[in-house]
């Protein structure tokens, strides 16, 4: 029998070769067991997460429906806390405040008086008046303070004058035992020199009357049988029927003018100005573009004789306040003053007039009755000054309460000087 040899190498080589592929092969199952259990772990945790999105979301769905169900309690709280907050932030008031409505002055031109001559043909009356203010605050700092309404209590009665525009001047003072005359459409006698003295006779136009004796602005008259006071502006000596006068009215000169103005000028006498130096000192400006002071000169005139203020110094007022008419204001409501207005509504609540007449005869009142006189002094048709912001009769006195601005006394100084140096 023939021995058969078996090469031990290549045996060797064989296991060797099958233990490598087992080898691999079991290296690869394992790696793909991993990966298998990994993307198994991920599709697991995914799932679960989907899973609590998903009730995540039905909670909120379910929620929602509930709170549309449900009555808006919260959402009201909430508006509340908000409206509360904004309460608290911001806060408004209204006040009511009652005062004088002051009547307005109507001029007539007459031939029947010497030129200048300002004579009552009815007596004016103030009414009152009801202003509605709305003020808001921020905390407690003032933001807003606004005038809203105005409500009128109780009518004025205006006031109606003549003004005289005869060729001639006449400064005839009136003594005890003259002759005189009524000059207003009515005229009161009254028991005592007091405008709300009781009534002992009403008497008409041009009555004759002769006079008693005279106390301040008062005069006791005798009218036939009856004894009574009337103010001075309403009686003249002058006849109905007299056309001729004494031309006697004096006019002083640029020099005498200017000698007594000065800082401290008394404010509450009259400039001494003739009707022709007020319109000489008024007209022919360059600054007074729209003519407004040119064309109410004599109106300065007419203050002064009437309420016994400085034509020029409520002339360099109006310039000062109105920018010589240019402000809106005066342009829109005819008022040079701002009078009635507050500083932070200022043209909504000024003032309008259906002339610059009545502003300037206002505001001469208003000065004269408020301003310049110390309360208790008899004034105008026979009025008592209420001296509310009385300080003295200076323009530096009449700054304490009229204007915020403290150098507005300068400004208005400023436009007196320039104004006389124009005589």
């Amino acid at each position: 029998m023939k021995e058969i040899k078996i090469n031990d190498n290549r045996i060797q080589k064989i296991i060797v070769t099958i233990l490598s592929i087992c080898l691999i092969i079991g290296i690869a199952t394992w790696i793909v067991g991993k990966i298998i259990r990994n993307q198994v772990a991920t599709t697991v945790v995914t799932t679960e997460a989907s899973e609590d999105l998903v009730q995540n979301a039905q909670e909120v769905e379910w929620s929602l429906q509930e709170q549309e169900n449900e009555p808006q309690e919260n959402g009201s709280d909430i508006s509340e806390a908000i409206s509360e907050n904004m309460k608290q932030a911001l806060k408004e008031e209204l006040q009511t405040k009652k005062v004088e409505l002051e009547y307005e002055t109507q001029y007539k031109n007459t031939t029947k008086l010497p030129k200048g001559m300002v004579k009552v043909l009815q007596q004016g009356q103030d009414g009152e008046q009801e202003l509605i203010i709305r003020k808001q605050y921020e905390g407690d700092k003032l933001i807003s303070d606004e005038q809203i309404d105005r409500k009128i209590t109780k009518a004025c009665i205006n006031k109606i004058v003549e003004v005289g525009t005869s060729p001639y001047y006449d400064d005839y003072t009136i003594k005890k035992g003259d002759t005189v005359y009524s000059t207003p459409y009515t005229l009161a006698l009254r028991e005592k020199p007091k405008k709300n003295a009781q009534v002992l006779i009403s008497i008409d136009k041009d009555s004759k009357l002769k006079v008693i004796k005279k106390e301040k602005s008062w005069f006791y008259l005798r009218y036939g049988s009856y004894y009574g006071w009337a103010e001075e502006d309403c009686i003249t000596y002058i006849s109905p029927n007299q056309t001729h006068y004494n031309n006697g009215k004096r006019k002083y000169t640029r020099q005498q003018l200017l000698a007594k103005l000065n800082e401290n000028i008394n404010v509450m006498q009259p400039s001494g100005l003739s009707l022709e130096q007020f319109k000489k000192i008024l007209s022919n400006d360059k600054q007074d573009k729209r003519g407004v002071f040119k064309d109410n000169a004599k109106y300065f005139y007419y203050i002064e004789q009437q309420y016994g203020i400085n034509g020029v110094f409520v002339a360099a007022i109006g310039i000062h306040e109105s920018a010589w008419g240019t402000s809106k204001i005066a342009r829109d409501k005819k008022n040079l003053f701002g009078y009635g207005a507050y500083d932070m509504s200022a043209y909504s609540s000024a003032y309008s007039y259906q002339g610059y007449a009545a502003g300037i005869d206002m505001i001469a009142r208003v000065l004269v009755k408020n301003y310049l006189n110390p309360k208790g002094t008899s004034i105008y048709n026979g009025e008592i000054a209420t001296g509310r912001y009385y300080y003295g009769k200076t323009i530096k006195s009449v700054n304490t309460k009229y204007a915020t601005d403290k150098n507005w006394h300068k400004g208005v100084y400023r436009w007196m000087n320039y104004l006389y140096h124009r005589l």
